[in-house]
């Protein structure tokens, strides 16, 4: 297995980079994936948003300065490219992020790649009207179990924003469950 600072230099080295974009990809798209899967909901959007995200990074890699591990500044695109793309899609449709959101889950009872219950389905209406970045703190503390100093650096924010908007997140989803 090549380490992150090695496989960034074959990144960076043109006849190396193919390869080394190769292993890149097949080292990360499974992660990303459900990290992009977790705020556009959908599979086929996820895919669009992971293939973009992957344009991204190879388009970029030599702006990369290293500061954070490759993992985070990654993510940190496929974030960026997942709230840009929902915020595309609705206002293709007209109608506010909330109100897209909504819809995604309401579909999502559809979708042949979705395999939970009606708890989880309930738990992704309760996400779904939460506000953009304690959607984006829950779904990476919760269900990617990332540390909170993973979050901090993906998203570029302090540990204690992201706990405190962690804890209103819970809340909310608690409130909402407890309603319906």
């Amino acid at each position: 297995m090549i380490s992150e600072n090695e496989l960034v230099l074959e990144l960076k080295t043109k006849d190396l980079r193919s390869k080394a974009f190769e292993v890149l990809i097949n080292t990360y798209k499974e992660r990303l994936y459900w990290h992009i899967r977790g705020i556009v909901l959908n599979h086929d959007d996820a895919d669009d948003v992971l293939q973009n995200t992957f344009i991204k990074v190879y388009r970029n890699i030599d702006g990369f300065k290293g500061d954070s591990k490759l993992y985070s500044w990654m993510y940190r695109i496929a974030t960026n490219e997942s709230l840009t793309f929902l915020k595309q899609k609705s206002r293709k449709l007209g109608v506010s992020d909330v109100e897209y959101q909504e819809r995604l889950v309401e579909k999502l009872q559809a979708d042949v790649h979705f395999d939970g219950d009606e708890i989880q389905l309930k738990l992704q209406k309760a996400i779904a009207i939460l506000p953009e970045k304690q959607k984006l703190v829950f779904n990476m503390k919760y269900f990617q179990e990332l540390k909170y100093q993973e979050i901090s650096t993906i998203l570029e924010t302090s540990v204690g924003g992201l706990k405190a908007s962690y804890h209103l997140a819970v809340k909310k989803i608690e409130a909402y469950l407890k309603e319906h």
